[in-house]
């Protein structure tokens, strides 16, 4: 009998196959007492190599398949067998409690775990699984449990299950699996990013209701949409399949314009970029046709490790980056750490509401001596390609001539001590907070380009926490209030001959991007999936009209209407 559900696409693609089940052994230790903790310590010990052995053979098989760059989760995963806050605290819990080692590595993992997943950025709850899928191993080992194999199955299918770590799916065999769906993950988990990259269809959020599925069901479906079909009748799967080649027509379409510029119908030409968070979505940044990086969250360089990055190691990531896009425009973001985002060697202050707290520029030109380390390590690695430093967070005038003090600072003493760098370094600004976007007109002359985080600009304009699913419906992108803002940036810069970027989702979303085409934004800055399909969809614009359909947008009373209007000029 064909059934219907729905969860979250991570990763386009249409499949039909039959299911999978895999389920996860939720494995909770007793407590014992050790008779011998030395010996328990080198049963850890023993456990952790094995781990690392494995993971170290996981990472040389996807580089060979993949390449170095997205090769680079299980570096991390290595660092964590490595990293003291982890593994050495799970050997003196062993020795200062006298416990077994099974039951003290499930107690530190847990802590590491929960204390990510209550964070509310999505990128750092995706982190816990990362100490989840390590952790896991390492057990595994301890108990002399085989750990899951999905390398070796022969079966056309789709996968199901509960989740699947980042090795899981980094080992799929994909001669054979088709597709996985999850019952729980998010578009930003490592599983789901590294779907994307392999190019196979994922849906992750369902909810339990797969469960009790027959073994033998079978399973069509479209991660485009997040819509599964339960066991579809003769006809359900024709047209499935009619769906399917249609859709893989469309993207070898989009393939042909990974090399083209973006221009619009009537000769209007934009940029557009990707957004990256590590060094391993630089390439995938390349093979989907990005213009640039629109933004390169450089926190990540700061977590999963137990003490701040050193100048040498963050010039060299930089470099890297730089040199990757060999010569393409490159938008670093100073560090965005604080309030919701911690991190556990940093000891901040604990905060009532941190999204409105000690965060982004707030933090750094309070702790300069963080902060000029990655001023320094950004202008040593100006000289190595085309680098834009960008500033997050900015609420007041003051902070902005405050950061731009320090840069001239530390460029001057780079100087002094005869270390290049390049002559030409753009510096600009996000506009996240109402108050920078309503005094555009007098940041313009002081940066080189804004770039517009619709992320928070959106919940601080409304009120509205984006995490809360209570006032999710108050998350509109395109509301007039919006428009308005975005209006009023672009329009500032414009009057200084400055650029204007936007590296929030809104960059990317098919309806918003006609209306940001109209109001006349410069760059584009989106995850690298969305990059050509926005470049076709540009193609089909004129500028000049949709310029005259914005100035509509902006009199539209709500958020329903500018959508409704929006995909009547569309049609």
């Amino acid at each position: 009998m064909t059934a219907l559900r729905k969860g979250t696409g991570a990763s386009p693609g249409l499949a039909a196959a039959p299911a999978y089940f895999i389920h996860q052994d939720h494995y909770t230790p007793k407590k014992l007492e050790a008779v011998n903790t030395t010996g328990e310590i080198q049963r850890f010990r023993s456990a952790v190599a094995q781990a690392q052995e494995e993971i170290e053979a996981i990472r040389v098989s996807t580089e060979q398949k993949l390449g170095a760059d997205k090769a680079e989760i299980f570096e991390g995963h290595l660092m964590i067998l490595e990293d003291p806050d982890f593994i050495d605290a799970t050997e003196e819990k062993i020795s200062d409690e006298g416990i077994n080692a099974e039951y003290a590595l499930h107690e530190v993992s847990t802590s590491f775990i929960e204390l990510l997943q209550a964070m509310e950025d999505e990128l750092l709850q995706g982190r816990a699984v990362d100490i989840k899928d390590v952790a896991g191993r390492i057990m595994s080992h301890l108990r002399g449990v085989p750990h899951l194999d999905l390398a070796n199955m022969t079966e056309e299918c789709i996968i199901i299950a509960e989740d699947l770590t980042p090795s899981d799916t980094a080992q799929l065999n994909l001669d054979v699996v088709r597709g996985f769906i999850t019952e729980i993950g998010s578009r930003t988990s490592h599983s789901a990013i590294m779907a994307r990259t392999l190019e196979i269809p994922a849906i992750v959020g369902v909810g339990s209701a797969l469960r009790s599925l027959p073994a033998d069901a079978f399973i069509a479906m479209d991660a485009e949409a997040g819509s599964i079909i339960i066991n579809p009748s003769a006809d359900e799967l024709a047209a499935f399949q009619q769906q399917k080649q249609q859709y893989d027509t469309f993207k070898a379409e989009l393939t042909k314009l990974k090399d083209q510029p973006t221009f619009s119908k009537d000769g209007k030409q934009v940029e557009l970029a990707a957004n990256i968070g590590k060094l391993e979505d630089v390439q995938r940044a390349l093979d989907n046709g990005a213009e640039g990086i629109g933004l390169f969250r450089t926190e990540f360089l700061y977590m999963g490790r137990s003490s701040l990055p050193t100048e040498e190691e963050q010039y060299t990531s930089y470099k890297y980056v730089l040199e990757k896009m060999n010569g393409k425009p490159v938008v670093i973001r100073t560090l965005d750490i604080g309030g919701d985002k911690e991190l556990p060697y940093m000891d901040l202050p604990k905060e009532s509401n941190p999204f409105l707290g000690q965060r982004a520029l707030r933090l750094c030109l309070d702790r300069q001596d963080i902060f000029r380390t990655q001023l320094r390590a950004l202008l040593r690695a100006s000289s190595h390609g085309n680098l834009k430093i960008m500033f997050p967070m900015i609420a007041v005038i003051e902070e902005l001539l405050e950061a731009k003090k320090l840069l001239a600072e530390e460029q001057a003493k780079l100087a002094d001590e005869g270390i290049a760098v390049a002559d030409r370094i753009e510096v600009g600004m996000m506009v996240e907070i109402p108050s920078a976007a309503v005094s555009a007109d007098l940041f313009a002359p002081e940066v080189d380009f804004f770039s517009i985080g619709t992320n928070d600009l959106i919940q601080y304009t409304m009120a509205a926490d984006r995490m809360n699913e209570t006032v999710s419906y108050l998350y509109q992108p395109w509301h007039p209030s919006i428009l308005r803002l975005i209006n009023m940036v672009i329009k500032a810069a414009k009057q200084e001959g400055k650029w204007v970027g936007m590296c929030g989702e809104m960059a990317g979303d098919t309806t918003a991007i006609p209306l940001l085409l109209g109001l006349g934004l410069d760059e584009f800055s989106m995850s690298a999936g969305a990059i050509l399909q926005a470049r076709q969809l540009v193609g089909e614009l004129e500028q000049a009209e949709w310029a005259a359909y914005a100035e509509q947008a902006l009199r539209i009373r709500s958020y329903e209407q500018v959508t409704a209007f929006v995909q009547q000029k569309r049609k």
